[in-house]
């Protein structure tokens, strides 16, 4: 017998992030979350995203033990922007249990159509810079800190309940080498000159405040066309400007300027923070603090997150660029293994670049998504 409960009190909401910590107790693989960036996501009155998106969450009991969660998400930016109206699912975690699946699934399903939606799609947050994306292939790899990790029954029990692919990302895992590619660093010394550019590294992390504005107003602009992305709004990008430049290692930021020293491109790579989170808990407090600022500053491994370049230089060998700057970064600071974020299955431009290294692609991940017209 399962019992579903409507998250609705801080009290619900703290019992619906603490729930996968249980569930994943075990794994090896599984990267535990900050629970404080899990609470101010899902809490109401601290997303900004709540100024465009409607969401409701549920937990399910069975045996009076939570057996489950899910998250009911409606970005109506997206739905305006991309034309379907989906709801989302996120938040996505259960037992190894086909009815408890079925059960947190048909209470966002329902939800959805009492709002006048023709379907949903998931996982996936309230923008593009939350997890989304249900691991696939990669079970026993080591996960990341800002990508979702699931056991194998899940997209098992998706195709079981009636869910197809709506598109897949893939993930790769590179060797840093000892010396850059000729090729490589021949492009990158021919395009700094022939446009003018010049690449800025950060001792500080203050010191890149002042384009951290710049930064997200190029995420916008260059990541418009990918999968449901719809732009941040001002608000989200104080959240997470407050949320992540404060502590980030200045190493492993890189922005290209041009001879107007307007922003032509940027890398963000972050340490790897698995380790840490994994003995922390995803607690900052009593030591938790300590463990992360270590990692930020002694590893051997790095999350390369996001690259963009500005649509007018895309094409013209930018990103070259950005490569030798990490690379240059990862040598200083004894960096040996690259862990690359998800990149859309048909951005073949991005997955290109990595023919240049040692390393293969090591995760793949999906969303799914159920038009209820078609059924």
């Amino acid at each position: 017998m399962l019992k579903v409960v409507e998250v609705k009190t801080k009290r619900q909401l703290k019992k619906f992030i603490e729930f996968p910590y249980k569930l994943y107790a075990n794994n090896p693989y599984w990267i535990p979350p900050l629970r404080i960036d899990e609470m101010n996501t899902l809490r109401w009155d601290k997303n900004p995203a709540f100024s465009y998106c409607k969401a409701r969450y549920w937990l399910v009991y069975k045996n009076n033990k939570i057996a489950g969660r899910i998250a009911g998400i409606i970005n109506y930016r997206a739905i305006e922007k991309w034309g379907h109206k989906y709801a989302r699912f996120g938040w996505f975690d259960f037992i190894d249990d086909i009815e408890v699946a079925k059960c947190l699934l048909k209470l966002v399903e329902d939800w959805a159509r009492e709002e006048g939606m023709s379907g949903i799609q998931g996982p996936m947050g309230f923008c593009d810079l939350d997890r989304e994306g249900m691991l696939v292939e990669g079970f026993d790899e080591m996960g990341t800190f800002t990508t979702i990790y699931n056991y194998p029954y899940y997209p098992k029990y998706m195709e079981m309940i009636g869910y197809s692919k709506d598109v897949d990302w893939f993930e790769y895992i590179l060797e840093v080498p000892d010396k850059l590619n000729d090729n490589i660093v021949k492009v990158a010394e021919m395009v700094e000159k022939r446009n003018n550019l010049r690449t800025i590294s950060f001792k500080k992390s203050k010191d890149i405040l002042p384009y951290a504005r710049a930064i997200f107003e190029m995420i916008n602009e260059a990541y418009k066309d990918l999968y449901n992305v719809v732009p941040l709004s001002d608000e989200q990008v104080d959240f997470y400007v407050k949320q992540y430049f404060s502590i980030v290692n200045p190493d492993y930021i890189k922005i290209v300027l041009d001879k107007d020293d307007r922003l032509a491109a940027f890398g963000i790579g972050f340490p790897s923070l698995a380790e840490a989170l994994k003995r922390t808990k995803g607690k900052l407090f009593p030591l938790g603090f300590v463990r992360l600022l270590k990692a930020m500053k002694v590893n051997n491994s790095v999350d390369l997150l996001l690259v963009a370049v500005r649509p007018d230089l895309q094409g013209k060998g930018v990103n070259a660029l950005l490569m030798k700057a990490m690379a240059e970064a990862c040598w200083k600071n004894g960096i040996k293994i690259a862990h690359c974020n998800p990149q859309l299955e048909n951005n073949l431009k991005v997955r290109s670049q990595w023919k240049h290294f040692t390393g293969q692609q090591n995760k793949k991940r999906r969303c799914y998504y159920k038009d209820f017209k078609a059924q």
